[in-house]
């Protein structure tokens, strides 16, 4: 049943910026969307608290403050500290997501402390053996997703099944798409290519239920070739870092070039309009971060050096996935 409100447990303290940005961000998004989302901001009371008199010093917002006397710092090992730091806002966080008070978890934190919490804490959803991060790719076509992007470097051939699955469950609830295309990334298009894995994946995508097109190759990716793509987290976080690159390299590069035809300022702030726009597709900060799916719970994860702006669409991303059923969704498609 849809929550009349989504309560969202946000790590104030996750991030190169926190919790400065964070507090930031959850202000910002209440006064624009007063009464959707019940903010928990797990963290140091003292530092939550000096921030909240800064930004929203009448308290105004339906923000609470949840505390958490330890932080999983960005560098640490996330194995070893979510089983020692069990007072950190990770933790504490995804316990009020366990225990139900809380409809979602938020965390431009560390992302392996993260996704081994909730793995941890949540639990995996029935049928699902490894949770997989999405990655989205901006298209001629609109947007498609890629998964795994990381959680799982290592697959197996079901894996990459269990992350199809996932993959069409969250874009025909997010994105509306009814039957949602599948690829699988390969290094050719022909049945035959591939690894062993890629090879038995393939096999296994054809005979299931989902609507599997075929392998795709990485030069089809912004052509949308597929609403959803699948391969295992190695490839998909290299296909991810590279992608993000676009964002900042390539408008360079045509700068440079503009530069070396001698073109005039008007015609280079003519093309200029036109690169921001290009480059908005590619900027992280307009989805916020990253679900972890096939943890029995809603997970947001953002980049560590996410800004204000990344914290207010990450909530929204969360509030959405909750609003959406996504879970529950992805549980239908993988029984």
């Amino acid at each position: 049943m849809t929550p009349e409100t989504t309560r969202v447990a946000l790590d104030a303290m996750g991030g190169d910026h926190a919790p400065g940005v964070v507090v930031e961000g959850a202000v910002a998004y209440q006064r624009a969307h007063p009464g959707r989302v019940h903010v928990l901001l797990v963290g140091g009371e003292d530092a939550i608290g000096s921030l909240l008199d800064k930004h929203d010093p009448k308290r105004e917002c339906d923000i609470d403050v949840i505390p958490a006397a330890e932080v999983i710092g960005m560098e640490e090992s996330p194995a070893s500290a979510i089983k020692t730091k069990t007072r950190s806002s990770i933790h504490v966080g995804l316990g009020l997501v366990k225990a139900g008070k809380a409809h979602a978890f938020v965390s431009a934190g560390n992302t392996g402390a993260v996704m081994g919490g909730s793995v941890f804490l949540l639990g995996r959803l029935a049928g699902i053996s490894r949770p997989a991060i999405i990655g989205y790719f901006p298209t001629t076509k609109g947007t498609s997703v890629l998964v795994d992007v990381g959680a799982n470097v290592d697959c197996r051939a079901e894996h990459l099944l269990q992350f199809a699955h996932m993959g069409s469950a969250y874009v025909a609830a997010i994105f509306g798409v009814d039957a949602p295309s599948v690829a699988l990334m390969n290094i050719g298009e022909e049945p035959g290519k591939g690894n062993d894995l890629t090879k038995e994946a393939f096999s296994l995508l054809e005979a299931s239920s989902l609507n599997f097109i075929g392998n795709i190759e990485g030069r089809d990716i912004l052509r949308h070739a597929a609403d959803v793509i699948v391969s295992d987290g190695f490839v998909g976080n290299t296909l991810l870092k590279l992608g993000e690159s676009v964002a900042s390299v390539l408008p360079r590069m045509i700068f440079q070039e503009m530069e070396r035809l001698g073109m005039g300022p008007q015609d280079q702030a003519t093309v200029a309009r036109a690169l921001e726009g290009v480059r908005c597709r590619f900027d992280y900060e307009e989805f916020g971060g990253m679900p972890l799916l096939g943890v029995d719970g809603v997970v947001m994860i953002g980049h560590g050096g996410s800004s204000a702006r990344a914290i207010t669409n990450l909530i929204s991303a969360a509030d959405n996935m909750v609003r959406r059923g996504v879970s529950t969704a992805i549980s239908a498609s993988a029984s």
